[in-house]
């Protein structure tokens, strides 16, 4: 966007946390952008988020399809993303719709056959870990054969509490969702199968523990910990036949805990991925001025494709084995 042109007329679907932070960067962190319209149903915190400026919309619907949003940002409850995401590519916007797509690979794939049927890609997933500074430099030390052919894969993803990743599925489709696009993702080479696992054995599974395999030959292990009390940590590392390649903390820590004398850990996933959402937002804004969606960011079909993985895990968590992942042949859309 070139410093002449109007900036793009953002509306956002959901004032809790993360829309919140949506509305931050837009208006304070991504030029050539500016809020105009918010949906809650809280309208008081709607008015609040959009500020002096801004329109507290009567309706996602409504939001959609004002004539004052040029492109829409989903951050509203993981249910309402299928048919949010639907409904704004039949009024032709673009959007980043927040992760997970859909809360099942059905719903999901509604959005993929929807975008498809449109003939151009209109939907950006909220994969923002492909943004993050750290994951980039990660993939890059993976493509430029830093750590020789990469054999094993370690993620680590803790958060202090959880207020939606509240049962056995909810945990793989609402958190764990992240590692299952990242690590294909890293790897560029996609997932096959899945186990997972939990020490837990009655009531909420969690923590629990994924084992990955890709096509390529690679295995992963995925903890996911959502009520871990002591902060919010993902830590990352990549295992190959010439070195590896991990993530280091953003804080130093002498000791993880909680209540116990050591360095704090960040218990806010905003602040934690701050850089990422940065770049996450401003190449959205940047492609959405001109009608579409940058080709390298995450794609509804990689939503649907993290959808499929997720509900292979869930079905290995009441199984106990491994389970296939199996999305199918991606639409020429997505080549």
């Amino acid at each position: 966007m070139n410093a002449s042109a109007a900036p793009l007329r953002v509306g956002v679907i959901g004032a809790g946390a993360m829309g919140a932070s949506h509305v931050r960067t837009l208006t304070t962190a991504v030029p050539g952008a500016v809020v105009t319209e918010v949906f809650d149903p809280d309208t008081e915190r709607a008015r609040s988020v959009v500020g002096p400026g801004g329109r507290a919309a009567s309706s996602a619907e409504d939001l959609i399809a004002s004539a004052e949003v040029d492109a829409v940002v989903i951050a509203s409850p993981d249910l309402t993303h299928a048919a949010l995401a639907v409904r704004c590519l039949e009024a032709g916007k673009p959007t980043l719709c927040e992760k997970p797509l859909a809360l099942t690979a059905a719903e999901a794939r509604t959005v993929v056959d929807a975008e498809v049927a449109g003939g151009r890609r209109l939907v950006q997933l909220g994969f923002m870990r492909r943004f993050d500074p750290g994951f980039v430099a990660l993939r890059d030390a993976v493509v430029d054969g830093s750590v020789g052919r990469v054999r094993v894969v370690h993620a680590v993803h803790r958060n202090a509490s959880s207020s939606t990743s509240t049962d056995d599925a909810g945990l793989v489709t609402g958190s764990m969702v992240h590692e299952l696009d990242t690590i294909p993702w890293l790897l560029d080479d996609p997932l096959v199968a899945i186990r997972v696992e939990s020490p837990v054995t009655t009531g909420f599974r969690d923590p629990q523990l994924a084992t990955l395999w890709t096509r390529g030959g690679v295995m992963a292990t995925v903890e996911v910990f959502v009520n871990a009390a002591y902060g919010y940590d993902v830590r990352c590392e990549v295992v190959g036949t010439a070195g590896s390649a991990s993530l280091e903390p953003t804080t130093p820590i002498r000791l993880r805990s909680a209540g116990v004398d050591g360095v704090a850990v960040r218990d806010d996933f905003v602040a934690h991925f701050t850089e990422a959402y940065r770049h996450e937002l401003g190449a959205w804004v940047r492609a959405a001025a001109t009608g579409g969606v940058a080709s390298s960011a995450p794609s509804a079909w990689d939503g649907y494709v993290a959808n499929v993985a997720a509900a292979a895990g869930v079905a290995s968590l009441g199984s106990g084995v491994r389970e296939d992942v199996t999305p199918g042949e991606r639409p020429a859309l997505y080549a």
